[in-house]
């Protein structure tokens, strides 16, 4: 069927012809508009960028034609409060009548892009000209960000050397004109952006909101910013165009930095420690970062977020870029990268290997200047060690790859000095004959740790114990391997370990453990674990204790008691261990107990076990068993009733 076979090869060579997609302009850019941008003040910020990007232009197009630029470069934002209206203005390279229906009309065309294309092009260097200039806009769509807050939007413009000027004006819902202007409206060169604000952000309006938004956002922008807060009013310099962190050391002061850090963390106090250094390189950026005189009130927020502000080519992208590590969030940091690149909306940045590599050298050197700080100037670390020791040591246990250079910072409050300020170096240098680990004792807080029973046969040998009250203790030495070849062993976990290494010489401290078992002691221990039953693993003698009668462990299989407690609190705990209770044998309440086995009175004799047992929980912090009350009240009843009247 001829025919047939004709109409199929028409239909398919339909088929094969490219269709262009149809389009909703208006709701394409309303959608872009509100879906790129989710803070209002960023349209300010968008366009004083796209002002900066015109004064650089023009600077570079001058290095041909010196004509061309201005005396000084400046950027002016005037209010009009009976227009309601936001004009943004610059008197740099300024667009032609095809250039605004290039740069404008056509959503993502962004003219700072073909103009880097056409320098490379040009200088014919591989592009090295391209990347020294300091241009910020590349992506086309930061002008329709205007459309959040305005109902419409005019532009007057001149291209510098031209006699031409035009108007561009659009509402944002799909249509705009271009139109010739009178000489006497346009300006001498450069652009004109006038905003009518909705509504919705006449807040704009106010002189004290545009400053705040120029402040955080634009203010490390190359060229001046000034602002005309009423019509026919004088100008007034909000911005001198060179951040801080741009300067030259040498030009900065002391007092220049503590404004600064004052103003970047929201503190009130004096930085511990100031960095400021640049990197040129593989990568271009400088840095600026202090360390707080005093903890920041947000440092213990359940997000752990950081506060680093990433700059671009000095203009804010974020004000929590995640550039160091949660264990670093105390830091208040400015990053300005030369080189990094950005997504779409600027509003976070892209993960690119420069970004990574940037992260990586910019946490090694915060690390590097406090591991220097420790070692020159103790006192002052004391300090910062004071505030953020237990925020550094989350990087013992979530970063293994820095956990030496975070030993190298570690100070400790031990059982030999209560005070603090113990390195990991002066433990090693003072370890005990035949000592082969590195003791450490978890809890709640210090003055529990220091009078624990576990601690008592350390004491008695001279051992050094560290005093671990922090939560994340618990965590990150179960992952240390150890330091200098010694492992790290809780006092609460396991057997001690301890009988190899000598008493002390002072023989008071020892006595206790001098006096041999009698030979009722091992029937106790079965009678004590009979009558504990399920709620203990083993009923042991003792290494650790000296002068209490009992205490609990942690089995050698299992976590240490803190530990446990703190996986079980949390809900990441299933069955609980059960713990083992090991007895002081030359204790005179163990021998004495020893010393009734059989006798008639069985109640008593258990009573007396199970206090044992609750007198070692509530050493460790917990609650004793829900009898606890009335065996003590029975046996308080029984020593009552011996008394002779």
């Amino acid at each position: 069927m001829p025919g047939v076979e004709g109409q199929s090869q028409v239909s398919e060579a339909q088929a094969s012809v490219g269709q262009a997609f149809q389009a909703d302009v208006a709701k394409l850019l309303h959608l872009m508009v509100h879906s790129v941008y989710s803070d209002r003040d960023v349209f300010l910020r968008e366009h004083l960028s796209n002002a900066a990007d015109a004064c650089e232009k023009l600077r570079y197009e001058a290095l041909k034609d010196p004509g061309l630029a201005p005396d000084s470069f400046v950027i002016r934002i005037s209010i009009d409060k009976d227009a309601q209206s936001l004009a943004i203005e610059d008197n740099g390279t300024g667009m032609s009548r095809e250039d605004l229906a290039a740069h404008l009309g056509t959503i993502a065309r962004s003219g700072t892009r073909a103009f880097l294309d056409q320098i490379g092009t040009e200088a014919g260097d591989g592009g090295d000209t391209r990347e020294k200039l300091d241009l910020i806009g590349q992506f086309g769509i930061g002008f329709y960000s205007a459309f959040m807050v305005a109902d419409k939007v005019d532009v007057f413009s001149r291209r510098a050397g031209s006699d031409e000027a035009f108007h561009w004006s659009s509402d944002g819902k799909g249509t705009f004109s271009i139109a010739p202007l009178a000489q006497d409206e346009a300006p001498v060169r450069g652009t004109r952006v006038v905003l009518y604000l909705n509504e919705a952000s006449r807040d704009y309006l106010e002189a004290g909101r545009i400053e705040r938004v120029v402040r955080e956002h634009s203010s490390a922008l190359t060229v001046p910013i000034e602002l005309i807060e009423k019509t026919g009013g004088e100008p007034r310099r909000i911005s001198d165009g060179a951040a801080l962190w741009t300067k030259p050391k040498a030009a900065i002061t002391e007092h220049d930095y503590k404004e600064f850090y004052q103003t970047l963390g929201g503190m009130f106090d004096e930085p511990a420690l100031t960095l400021h250094w640049h990197v040129e390189g593989r990568q271009e950026y400088t840095v600026l970062a202090f360390v707080p005189g005093s903890p920041p009130f947000d440092l213990s927020d359940p997000s752990r977020a950081g506060r680093a502000k990433l700059y671009v080519r000095h203009v804010l992208i974020t004000d929590a870029a995640e550039i160091l590590p949660r264990w670093l969030r105390f830091v208040r940091l400015v990053v300005d990268s030369a080189d990094l690149p950005l997504n779409v909306s600027r509003e976070t940045i892209q993960e690119s290997p420069v970004f990574a590599a940037i992260k990586k050298a910019v946490t090694n050197r915060v690390l590097q200047e406090l591991v220097k700080l420790a070692e020159s100037d103790k006192e002052k670390f004391a300090t910062v060690w004071d505030h953020f020791g237990a925020v550094l040591k989350e990087g013992l246990y979530e970063d293994p790859e820095r956990r030496d250079a975070l030993f190298d910072l570690a100070r400790f409050v031990t059982s030999a000095s209560p005070e603090g300020g113990r390195t990991l170096k002066d433990y090693i240098a003072d370890l005990r004959p035949n000592q082969t680990a590195i003791y450490y004792h978890l809890g709640e807080d210090l003055a529990r740790l220091a009078a624990s029973p576990q601690l008592e046969g350390f004491q008695a040998r001279g051992i050094e114990v560290l005093l671990l009250p922090d939560h994340v203790d618990a965590f990150w030495t179960t992952t240390a391997v150890g330091f200098d070849g010694k492992p790290f062993k809780s006092v609460t976990q396991g057997a001690a370990d301890i009988k190899s290494i000598p008493l002390k010489e002072n023989p008071d401290e020892g006595a206790a453990a001098a006096e041999p078992p009698t030979a009722n002691l091992a029937t106790l221990y079965a009678l004590m674990k009979q009558v504990l039953g399920e709620s203990v693993e083993d009923v042991r003698a003792s290494d650790r204790l000296s002068s209490s009668p009992a205490c609990l462990v942690a089995s050698d299989r299992g976590p240490d008691r803190r530990l446990e407690r703190m996986l079980a609190a949390s809900g990441r705990l299933g069955t609980a261990s059960k713990p083992v209770l090991e007895i002081n044998p030359a204790h005179p309440l163990i021998r004495a107990l020893a010393s009734q086995i059989g006798a008639p009175d069985k109640e008593k004799f258990e009573d007396i076990i199970w206090l044992l047992f609750d007198e070692a929980r509530v050493m460790e912090g917990e609650r004793p068993a829900d009898a606890f009350a009335a065996r003590l009240t029975r046996v308080l009843l029984g020593a009552a009733g011996s008394f002779t009247p």
